[in-house]
């Protein structure tokens, strides 16, 4: 089932028709038959009936949802299998509103559903970046002290997006350190926030503020021509986010751009094999 190629939400659905199947695709794509126990990762586990095992060390029972994204939800597997292929497909992303009537649940819920999806995310916004990098600074939205948002992009490669505080030369710095191997070459704008930077790396700048767009090799087009992408997904389709939940949604279009060369089918079930990050919905609405 793992190499299948669904190539559309109906092939979807005709290979996931019930909760059984969906239970066993996990159980394949997250155990492959060596069982886990989710409260002890050492203890033996043994397998009982209807998909349900119990840990030797701690005597709990659990099943393949434990401890992810499904944990304690009433909404159906094949729902939850149908939300992630949309989410991971749409090219800008989906609304709540547009997955509830998709799918068939209440805008709450598809908004609840979605924000434990993006949980997920963050496996593809951790990656050691080399070789030629383009850094850049951004804000999403909102008053621009509230909306920061920092790039970096490895040319032909990964990139990595967070959100920060403040676009100050302690803070860049920083975020840069931690995403850009010492190696790398770094390309940036003029910007007083990266002269941090030129101590610590071989560091060129592009003078936009000059009318300087490309000088050779030195240019911000990749991590610029992402801003692009990510503001339209949230101003087109999510119309707003809060600073809370910003990191949530800048994970999923960094996500989506890491993913890009994969098929549809390979990153559902990528994201399927990631799904050990649990969100409550208090968690989510307080503050």
């Amino acid at each position: 089932m793992i190499n299948q190629n669904f190539k559309s939400i109906l092939e979807l659905i005709s290979a996931f028709p019930d909760e059984e199947t969906c239970i066993k695709h996990l159980e394949e794509l997250r155990w492959n038959g060596y069982f886990v126990s989710p409260f002890d990762r050492t203890s033996t586990v043994y397998k009982c009936s209807n998909h349900k095992y119990r840990c030797k060390n701690t005597s709990k029972y659990f099943n393949v949802k434990t401890g992810t994204l499904f944990d304690n939800t009433k909404v159906k597997l094949q729902k939850w299998f149908m939300a992630i292929w949309l989410v991971t497909s749409h090219k800008k992303g989906i609304s709540s509103l547009q997955l509830a009537k998709d799918i068939d649940v209440t805008q709450k819920t598809a908004w609840f559903m979605l924000q434990r999806i993006r949980a997920c995310f963050g496996i593809e916004n951790n990656n050691d970046l080399d070789n030629t990098v383009e850094a850049d600074e951004t804000y999403v939205g909102g008053k621009n002290k509230n909306r920061h948002v920092v790039g970096m992009v490895e040319r032909n490669g990964k990139l990595n997006a967070k959100k920060i505080n403040d676009v100050k030369s302690e803070t860049l710095t920083t975020e840069i350190i931690r995403n850009v191997k010492l190696s790398a070459s770094l390309y940036t704008d003029e910007w007083l926030g990266y002269k941090g930077v030129s101590r610590i790396y071989d560091h060129s700048i592009v003078k936009l503020n000059q009318g300087e767009y490309v000088n050779g090799r030195i240019h911000t087009n990749t991590i610029e021509g992402f801003w692009s992408l990510l503001k339209r997904g949230i101003i087109g389709i999510y119309h707003f986010t809060s600073k809370k939940h910003l990191q949530r949604y800048v994970d999923e279009f960094v996500f989506r751009y890491n993913t890009r060369n994969r098929s549809e089918a390979n990153r559902f079930n990528l994201l399927l094999s990631n799904t050990e990050i649990r969100t409550t919905y208090k968690g989510l609405i307080n503050g």
